[in-house]
């Protein structure tokens, strides 16, 4: 037996869980909202969104197997049969039937959360009913122990044990079939009772716990990502898109919940939420950009001045903590400088360690744009420095001269209460000729750093100085591999 249930539990603290980042990012996204003013525009990422959601549910379960381009171009164009190639053993008006029924029961968490009713045993299991619709079978094991396929019962909890046998040929062992009523009441219990936790908490919790019960015959999984959608939609955030080709990271954070560690999960959830926060304010602007001509010269006076009012105060603050934070990094980077210095005196007989940088506005602010480019790619988002743009560096000078870039800069068309921070790492190396020419350019951390002006300077400075180490820590070992 790998894993033996056990009843779920509540937390034993939340605080510490939360994210700080997520909660003022929520605030700033909220505003942008707002001054959007065409809400039919802003529907059309929300339709994008959902599809992309009900796509990804069913391809994390391997109910149907999509390449990246058939998904990008069902979430685009809509879910059609038409746009699925007919390939052996495929079936595309099933796998449409699916995926409908998962879009269907995530417009109906959306209508479920304006409404008054609150969540219940009964909702969950008629979102079972919704999400399963079209799926005919499930995978069981005959009296011989055998394979086989048996009818799937649904929006009713399981009649007998659904244990998973691992391919190392250990059992995960979930709720009994006798105990899921009192599991399942236990769960909706306590979830109302945590009125004040985060929502990338309280949606971790919930999923986690949810899987731990594994009350359905199948179909636990689409539900528990579902559950986790309600707590994010609730509070005014996205639904949790948890991509296909994320699965082993997902799965992974499952298993570490799995032992007692919430935060893995937490930090994963906070991740993907991150990411649509990003990619909803870079649409921002081009989704106010859609209204009529007509209406825009009217207004356009009135929308000026109202929002150079509201920049006035936000870009001064965003402005403000990241000068604040390259100044933190310009330190730490000295620091490491120095201390390279020191231990690899005597080593190394050519070796030369230094940092340099350059504030907003300065006459060398503009060097490096092509590294924050291609780390911003490489990172899946806009970066704009024309808008603003600092950085700091340390320069690790050997036979080849490596570079630790840290560079600060605009976010998306045109600033929207957010600036960014990213980190790459890169060499000048010397060629048969004599010159030096750059190499490519590699991202340091697995995300940009956000600094958004409703975030206390203090709370941001500490989440930066985690960020950063973790890309010093990663820079020197790359260093390490190729320079040493």
């Amino acid at each position: 037996m790998h894993h033996r249930w056990k009843p779920i539990e509540d937390y034993e603290s939340y605080t510490d869980l939360a994210t700080a980042e997520l909660g003022a990012l929520a605030q700033v996204w909220r505003e942008q909202l707002e001054r959007l003013g065409s809400r039919d525009s802003y529907r059309r990422f929300e339709v994008r969104l959902k599809r992309e959601w009900a796509i990804e549910t069913g391809l994390i379960e391997r109910l149907y197997t999509l390449d990246r381009g058939i998904t990008q171009l069902l979430i685009e164009r809509g879910i059609h049969a038409a746009l699925i190639p007919h390939e052996r053993g495929t079936n595309p008006d099933a796998i449409v039937a699916m995926i409908r029924d998962h879009e269907e029961a995530v417009e109906g968490i959306f209508d479920f959360v304006k409404g008054t009713r609150p969540l219940s045993t009964s909702y969950i299991k008629e979102l079972h009913a919704l999400m399963t619709r079209h799926q005919e079978t499930v995978e069981g094991l005959d009296s011989l122990g055998r394979k086989t396929s048996v009818p799937l019962i649904r929006g009713a909890y399981k009649r007998l044990p659904n244990n998973p046998l691992r391919p190392d040929g250990t059992i995960h062992e979930y709720c009994p079939p006798e105990q899921v009523d009192s599991e399942m009441d236990r769960l909706i219990a306590l979830h109302h009772q945590h009125d004040d936790v985060a929502p990338e908490v309280e949606a971790a919790w919930l999923h986690h716990r949810f899987s731990q019960i594994h009350p359905f015959q199948d179909g636990n999984g689409r539900i528990a990502r579902a559950l986790a959608t309600l707590v994010f939609v609730k509070a005014g955030w996205f639904p949790l898109v948890v991509r296909d080709r994320e699965r082993a990271e997902y799965i992974d954070a499952l298993e570490v919940a799995d032992d007692g560690d919430l935060n893995p999960l937490v930090d994963y959830f906070a991740g993907l939420q991150k990411r649509a926060f990003v990619h909803a304010l870079n649409i921002a602007e081009e989704i106010r950009q859609e209204r009529r001509v007509a209406d825009t010269i009217r207004s356009v006076r009135r929308q000026l001045q109202k929002r150079r009012d509201f920049l006035v105060t936000e870009w001064e603050a965003a402005k403000s903590i990241a000068a604040t934070l390259r100044k933190q990094a310009e330190r730490r980077l000295d620091a490491v400088a120095q201390d390279l210095k020191r231990e690899m005196s005597g080593v190394l007989e050519h070796g030369d360690y230094f940092t340099s940088g350059a504030e907003d506005g300065d006459e060398h602010s503009h060097y490096y744009r092509r590294q924050v480019i291609q780390t911003a790619k490489e990172l899946d988002y806009f970066a704009n420095p024309h808008i603003y743009r600092s950085w700091t560096r340390m320069v690790l000078r050997n036979t080849d001269l490596t570079v630790v870039l840290i560079a600060f800069h605009g976010i998306g068309r045109e600033f929207q209460g957010v600036l960014a921070c990213s980190a790459s790492w890169f060499q000048r190396v010397e060629t048969e000729d004599g010159e030096r020419e750059v190499g490519p350019v590699t991202a340091v951390t697995d995300s940009v750093f956000l600094i958004n002006y409703k975030e206390p300077l203090d709370e941001a400075a500490a989440r930066f100085s985690s960020w950063l180490e973790d890309a010093i820590v990663r820079s020197l070992k790359l260093w390490q591999e190729t320079a040493l």
